[in-house]
């Protein structure tokens, strides 16, 4: 789908980021629009490391059932391992160009940052329609990188840094037309929402610190960035922190229908 490879390093990075504050606000969030009942079905598409299966899990219980679908093995290993203890999730690798489940089978799904990597959204939102049940939920959020605010002394590096972070993604503004992509492919449109992740602080735990490793590390070589440009880069959002002045934000949008 993507040239970005999720590797056993990148799925460790991805559990340090997703154990933080700011992505458990977001689970949060998600969780208060999924509405989860007990035993119902659920499928988390584009899974990663299981933190939000265990929720939705511990809501739903043993009478429910909870599955998690990514192409990624190392994800899966570790998802697997972080709800061990619950045998009502499974964790299956696969494509959401072709859900490896029947038709008629979810009563509620979620995906959070997936479909922006996805090359055919209509074919992807196809499948996704065909294994919900009549009247299931869906609550898809992905992010436009537009929204992406960060104090920076050099607004040229910086946008050189963002257009080539660009490249790891296939819809870098999906959020604007996710709603008619929806409707298109059968679902009736409940409401859009929005998440900030918003960090005035660079603290080890922080959002924007994993986001600034992960970019830092993907941009050179893409659209001309050196890593000579890319440590720059870092430099002065270091040199930020240590003068009080860093700020960063990120919006990312919510889009809940219904089958």
């Amino acid at each position: 789908m993507t040239n970005y490879q999720f590797n056993l390093e990148r799925a460790r990075e991805i559990d340090r980021m997703y154990a933080s504050p700011d992505i458990s606000a977001q689970r949060n969030f998600v969780m208060e629009l999924l509405a989860l009942n007990r035993g119902e079905c659920v499928v988390d598409i584009g899974s990663g490391p299981g933190y939000l299966l265990a929720e939705m899990a511990d809501v739903v219980g043993p009478t429910g059932d909870v599955c998690g679908l990514d192409q990624s093995v190392d994800m899966n290993n570790v998802a697997r391992k972080r709800n061990s203890r619950r045998s009502w999730v499974r964790v299956d690798e696969g494509d959401v160009l072709s859900l490896p489940y029947p038709s008629d089978t979810f009563d509620v799904a979620v995906s959070t940052q997936v479909y922006e990597y996805v090359t055919d959204i209509p074919r992807a939102l196809g499948e996704l329609r065909r294994v919900m049940k009549p009247g299931g939920r869906v609550v898809i959020l992905d992010t436009d990188w537009d929204s992406l605010v960060w104090n920076t002394e050099n607004r040229v590096l910086h946008q050189r840094i963002c257009d080539a972070w660009e490249e790891h993604l296939v819809h870098p503004r999906l959020p604007r037309v996710i709603a008619q992509q929806l409707r298109r492919a059968g679902f009736t449109l409940v409401s859009q929402r929005v998440h900030v992740l918003m960090n005035t602080e660079l603290g080890e735990n922080s959002f924007s610190a994993a986001a600034m490793r992960s970019i830092a590390d993907f941009v050179p070589g893409h659209r001309g960035v050196t890593k000579a440009d890319a440590e720059e880069w870092v430099m002065d959002l270091l040199r930020r922190e240590c003068a009080g002045e860093y700020f960063y934000s990120l919006n990312r949008y919510a889009c809940v229908g219904t089958a």
